[in-house]
């Protein structure tokens, strides 16, 4: 099956405007992206997919593809779906435009996820290592059934361990023997799932949890998930730029 990669980005964002922009390394932080998901086996094109003019001009400037979309887009996955339905291809892969630390692997996992007729998505979990990270809102949780296709995606911390979780006020995640995974943000497509979803209404549980993915389990579609062991850090604010700024100095 044929694939393209679409990274959503941006311009306006509250806590951290114009990130896709921000110096990393000498490069700025969606070309580290682009050059990441260029490297994937499994894709056959990479598209930027934006509302900026400014971003449009800096992706052309180091060598990318781009291309102007909406400003009326309230999430990315609208966003990508517009270039899907100009694409003739059979999966549509959704990176984040401030993941600098994607790995090309990453993408070609959730790709071949969809060499399963059963899945209509693929996405990425990894297997929490920092205690604190269960219980971090911002960390979204995901479970999963025998054969890899998802139960449900959280916030909270799930599975709930009953019998080591009784009072979380005492709760110590240092001693907590737990398993838990978080979701990595990195989606494939079936492209038909895409334009459906996207002109789907928001869903009761995507509505109260704050997450797209929930729409897609209310409405039927199978997400199957793989783990990784690739570690990534998103950019949202600055500081999170220093601490990809450091991993990548520590790395290299």
């Amino acid at each position: 099956m044929s694939a393209v990669i679409v990274i959503p980005a941006r311009y306006d964002s509250t806590r951290f405007p114009g990130k896709p922009l921000a110096p990393l390394k000498g490069k700025p932080v969606i070309q580290h992206v682009y050059e990441n998901a260029g490297d994937a086996r499994s894709a056959e094109d990479v598209i930027v997919a934006t509302d900026s003019e400014t971003i449009f001009e800096a992706v052309l400037s180091f060598g990318g593809k781009a291309v102007m979309t909406s400003r009326d887009h309230a999430s990315g996955t609208d966003r990508i779906a517009e270039v899907a339905r100009s694409l003739r291809c059979d999966i549509i892969v959704n990176v984040q435009a401030d993941e600098p630390l994607v790995r090309p692997e990453m993408i070609d996992d959730v790709i071949g996820l969809l060499s399963d007729d059963r899945a209509d998505i693929g996405t990425l979990v990894k297997e929490i290592q920092n205690p604190e990270e269960v219980m971090d809102p911002n960390v979204v949780k995901a479970v999963f059934g025998q054969e890899g296709f998802a139960l449900y995606f959280s916030r909270a911390p799930i599975p709930y361990h009953r019998d080591e979780w009784k009072d979380l006020d005492r709760f110590d995640v240092q001693r907590s023997k737990f398993n838990v995974f978080k979701h990595i943000g990195i989606y494939s497509y079936k492209r038909d799932v895409l334009i459906k979803l996207a002109g789907m209404e928001p869903s009761r549980l995507e509505k109260i949890e704050k997450l797209e993915q929930l729409r897609a389990l209310e409405n039927g579609f199978m997400i199957k998930v793989k783990e990784t062991s690739s570690e990534t850090i998103g950019v949202d604010t600055p500081q999170d730029l220093e601490r990809v700024e450091r991993w990548l100095s520590i790395s290299s």
